[in-house]
C-alpha cells in the first residue's frame, strides 16, 4: 500500500502515516497572533465552514483553520457553524505562512 503525500492545506499534512493507516492525528499548529481577525456568522454561513474559507482564503479546503482557531467553541465543525457564532481566524497572508510545504 502506498504512503499518501497530503498537500499543506490538508488538516492531515503533519499526521504521520505507516503502509497501511494514518497514525495518531496531529493538529496543524497555527498559534493565536494579535493579527487574527473576528467575524460574527451570517445564515450564509451556517453548516458551511467550507464557504467562509472560500470566501475568506480562496480554498474551500481550509475549513479545519476555523475549528483550530476557535477550539472552544467548535467541536463539530459543520453543526457549529451557527448564525450568531463570533469565531477568530488568522490572516490569509499570516495563513500562508504556516501552509508552507
Amino acid at each position: 500500500m502506498a504512503i499518501v503525500n497530503y498537500p499543506p492545506t490538508s488538516p492531515y499534512y503533519e499526521s504521520e502515516q505507516n503502509e497501511f493507516f494514518l497514525t495518531y492525528f496531529n493538529f496543524r499548529k497555527i498559534p493565536i497572533d494579535d493579527s487574527d481577525q473576528s467575524i460574527i456568522l451570517s445564515s450564509k454561513y451556517e453548516n458551511r465552514p467550507d464557504l467562509l474559507a472560500f470566501d475568506l482564503y480562496g480554498d474551500s479546503r481550509l475549513w479545519w483553520v476555523f475549528v483550530n482557531r476557535n477550539m472552544d467553541k467548535i467541536k463539530d465543525p459543520i453543526f457549529d457553524f451557527k448564525p450568531g457564532l463570533e469565531i477568530f481566524y488568522p490572516t490569509k497572508s499570516r495563513l500562508s505562512i504556516y501552509l508552507k510545504g
